[in-house]
């Protein structure tokens, strides 16, 4: 009698398989829908896919999971579309707050820790059709070939190299990264410059076609052009909560660059920032509750007490 072939699949706990693959599979969703809550929740989802099906099935656990989960979050996307199109005010999406120094480990890590994450990043491929965000992520940031892609679309593996090239031509009008000590000393210099209220030195810091973008759900009307405008609006910022409050801002790190997070001294907001030629070419300024989800400090952070205290005097 001869023996078949043997089948080792069968044998894999299903956790296991999932748990040495999340790190990876949390990464990939927050890159497709820019929201943690979608992309644990996608995450999630995935699992649960997983621990009902027939393992036995299953020849290649990673292109099996990256799939479902894809998946999973194009229907995420689509959602998304009609709650953006309901949406007052601007969009942005939901940042990954952590300490600038070392913490507890997060899961939330191995996002910033697979690849550039940057929120100017993020913002772009909010702009983007789910076919062409998806045809990018995965080639380009997990180095899945085009054919599995075009199974996943439903699109021939040219049309998913199209996709993606289309993508990379909208990313491509994005400034180049730069050093963390570049950056930081550009918003530092912009943070110096609101605490001193001068506006010729808050212009300064800003580059000629910055912008602010500020999502607070509709309660303020936050979309600015130029270094004029821009900076007066952040020093009405400052004049209206007091130099104390802004003096308080804790930088942390958003999405892997250096930002800021307000204590109880402002609404609760996180802040971060794009650079160019020196200057800070974007603000990004999320003071939607709802998108704080990402924001993992920890108990002593002076935003986390804030936002629990808040919580506490609310009737």
């Amino acid at each position: 009698m001869t023996e078949g072939p043997a089948d080792p699949v069968p044998q894999r706990d299903a956790a296991e398989v999932f748990e040495a693959r999340r790190p990876r599979l949390l990464s990939l969703a927050y890159r497709l829908t820019g929201s943690v809550a979608d992309a644990e929740d996608a995450v999630q989802d995935s699992w649960l896919r997983l621990a009902g099906a027939d393992l036995a099935t299953i020849d290649d656990p990673d292109a099996w999971l990256t799939t479902v989960t894809t998946r999973v979050c194009l229907d995420r996307l689509r959602s998304a579309a009609v709650r953006r199109e309901r949406y007052v005010g601007q969009w942005l999406p939901e940042p990954i707050v952590r300490p600038l120094a070392s913490a507890e480990p997060d899961p939330l890590d191995a996002v910033i820790a697979a690849g550039d994450v940057r929120l100017a990043l993020m913002v772009v491929l909010d702009t983007l059709p789910p076919a062409q965000r998806t045809a990018l992520v995965l080639h380009d940031v997990f180095d899945v070939p085009f054919a599995r892609i075009a199974e996943i679309l439903d699109a021939t593996p040219a049309a998913a190299r199209q996709h993606a090239s289309r993508a990379r031509r909208a990313v491509a009008a994005l400034p180049e990264p730069i050093s963390p000590p570049e950056h930081d000393a550009v918003i530092e210099r912009l943070h110096t410059a609101i605490r001193g209220g001068d506006l010729n030195d808050v212009v300064a810091a800003l580059h000629a076609d910055v912008e602010f973008v500020g999502d607070a759900d509709g309660t303020t009307p936050t979309a600015l052009r130029g270094p004029d405008h821009v900076a007066r609006f952040l020093l009405g910022l400052a004049h209206r909560y007091g130099g104390a409050a802004i003096a308080s801002l804790e930088p942390v790190a958003v999405n892997g660059g250096l930002g800021f997070v307000a204590g109880p001294a402002m609404p609760p907001r996180v802040t971060a920032f794009s650079v160019a030629d020196g200057r800070v070419r974007a603000v990004y300024d999320v003071a939607n509750r709802a998108k704080h989800r990402g924001v993992r400090l920890g108990q002593d952070s002076a935003f986390t007490h804030g936002t629990r205290q808040e919580s506490v005097e609310k009737p």
